[in-house]
């Protein structure tokens, strides 16, 4: 979860520290209070984009740091661990952005690239903004939600790659009918140079075996003399290692007999006398193999002689060769192919059934998502005054498929019992968008694993009766996670297990933001005056007092 914000000259924030609990959190305040800006800025930590807007005015630039809990699954550990940014148990992101709109980002005290902290930023929190039901209304944003609820991220990718491979083949196929002679002079130049490099018949782990050879006969009188050297020092005279070793062994043996203390010298005496033995036979055995071989040096020079000639005269190095075999093998065969429609043809069929192979695996595995997102959100919607209501995630068959698979994906809507189910743009008024969409973002959160939950004015637009299930299920979904929520609304900051409250100060000519924890009988007064405006009376204090206590007791029964 989220454990601190620190903020620092951020848009009217001048110095703030939060400290945040577990559980379901609301913040509030009269409208232009800044709420919103604390979720903007533990965006920017999480990855957002950033402008030069973020800075206070007359402040060189803003810094802000989130904390959180390392989330237990592991997953977020290891590619932290992977990427050389593991912390203790918690996951410090920073973001800092000077007055030129330009940012720097560490995790865990350690400089990273903006895509690093996304990364890092999508296990640990997801923010829901207060227009994301609009964005609902857009096909790719329907798709985008089915797939995540899916899992498909990866299958989605591959059917992108596959379907971009098929349409580049078919452009060449195209480019290939209408321009059948290639160029001859190009597929003659890399044939000549291809043969070249096959008769080299050079591999890439030749290179190193071809070096070390070379500086071994190169050097063989001195490997040679220098083996002798060792050997004799070792075992070849009355001073040797061998020699000295084995007399003090007997003087140690004798002192052991005397006092068994010194038992555990004589073991490592006796280890280090095995491991000389193992190295005197080594270097016998090395000896054994050094010879003097002025041919076979020839031999190796000759090889490595022509290998290096090659290399220059292609300007790579010479373990670079079998690679740049195979780029003129592909090359050649491309070129060939583009002189080739009926072979570009083939191609062009190979590559559409792995694109149609991808696709159709990515539709079974979007219907059953499909079906269970239908099922939850028209649960979520009888609750939210849409009794009968229905949803429903159609996949619609393309005739042709495309990069996002063999189907588009389509939300449709009947909001009261007996309407038939129509496209969720066409059919729902704003205020039944909003109440789809908090359905629709609380039931796919529910499935998720981040552990900590922003909702930014998500409930823009219900109130009432409406406005208290929202609460309540955003209070359940905090029952296992941390929620956080922006809200105009008291019937939803009554559900909260804490409360904060965002307000205006006045201090050296400008306006800032100050936060403020609420204890009981300050929620009682915040409670009151979204409920009043700014007159609060004796009344609105003992509803704010009924609200907060109806809500603890729907707590603790569920």
């Amino acid at each position: 979860m989220l454990r601190r914000l620190a903020i620092r000259d951020f848009v009217i924030v001048d110095r703030l520290e939060l400290e945040f609990a577990p559980g379901f959190g609301t913040l509030t305040g009269e409208t232009g209070a800044g709420k919103s800006i604390l979720v903007d800025a533990l965006g920017l930590a999480l990855g957002d984009r950033s402008d030069a807007t973020t800075v206070r005015a007359g402040r060189d630039k803003a810094d802000i740091v989130a904390e959180f809990d390392l989330p237990p699954d592991g997953a977020l550990a290891a590619w932290l661990d992977a990427a050389d940014l593991a912390g203790e148990d918690v996951v410090m992101l920073r973001r800092v952005v000077d007055a030129g709109g330009r940012s720097r980002s560490w995790i865990n005290g350690v400089p990273v690239t903006l895509a690093q902290l996304r990364e890092a930023g999508e296990w640990l929190a997801d923010i829901h903004g207060q227009h994301a039901h609009l964005a609902l209304l857009r096909a790719d944003a329907q798709r985008a939600l089915l797939d995540a609820q899916a899992g498909a991220g990866a299958l989605v990718a591959q059917v992108e790659r596959a379907h971009r491979e098929w349409q580049r083949i078919a452009r060449l196929r195209l480019q290939a009918e209408h321009d059948a002679s290639a160029s001859e002079r190009q597929r003659e130049l890399l044939s000549w140079q291809i043969d070249e490099l096959a008769q080299l018949a050079f591999e890439a782990d030749e290179w190193v075996e071809l070096d070390a050879e070379q500086r071994r006969l190169a050097h063989a009188a001195a490997l040679i003399t220098g083996s002798d050297e060792a050997l004799s020092g070792l075992v070849d005279d009355e001073m040797s290692v061998t020699s000295l070793l084995g007399r003090i062994l007997v003087r140690v043996e004798a002192m052991h007999e005397l006092d068994p203390e010194v038992g555990e010298a004589r073991e490592l005496l006796a280890g280090a006398a095995i491991q000389i033995d193992e190295a005197v036979h080594a270097l016998r055995r090395y000896h054994e193999r050094l010879d003097l071989d002025p041919d076979r040096l020839a031999e190796v020079e000759r090889r490595i002689g022509a290998i290096n000639d090659v290399a220059r005269k292609h300007h790579v190095a010479p373990h670079d060769l079998p690679e740049l075999l195979t780029r003129w093998q592909l090359e050649r065969d491309e070129l060939e192919a583009r002189s080739d429609p009926a072979r570009l043809a083939e191609l062009e069929s190979s590559a559409r059934q792995a694109w149609f192979g991808a696709a159709e695996q990515l539709s079974r595995q979007r219907r059953p998502a499909a079906q269970a997102l239908s099922e939850q959100v028209t649960e979520a919607m009888q609750s939210l005054a849409m009794a009968g209501g229905r949803f429903e995630v159609a996949l619609v068959a393309r005739e042709e498929g495309g990069a996002h698979g063999l189907e588009d994906i389509e939300f449709r809507v009947a909001a009261s019992p007996g309407q038939p189910l129509r496209p969720l743009a066409k059919v729902a008024s704003g205020g039944e968008l909003s109440r789809i969409g908090l359905a629709i973002q609380v039931m796919t959160s529910r499935d998720t694993a981040v552990p900590t939950l922003i909702f930014d004015e998500v409930d823009v637009g219900i109130g009432g009766s409406v406005a208290e299930r929202v609460g309540q299920l955003l209070a359940r979904l905090g029952s296992d996670r941390q929620v956080l929520c922006v809200t105009h609304l008291p019937q939803v900051a009554a559900c909260a297990d804490w409360q904060w409250n965002i307000a205006k100060r006045s201090g050296e000519g400008e306006v800032l933001s100050a936060v403020t924890p609420l204890d009981a009988q300050a929620r009682i007064d915040e409670v009151a005056r979204m409920l009043g405006g700014l007159e609060i009376t004796a009344t609105t204090r003992e509803h704010a007092s009924e609200m907060l206590t109806r809500a603890r007791e729907r707590a603790r029964v569920d």
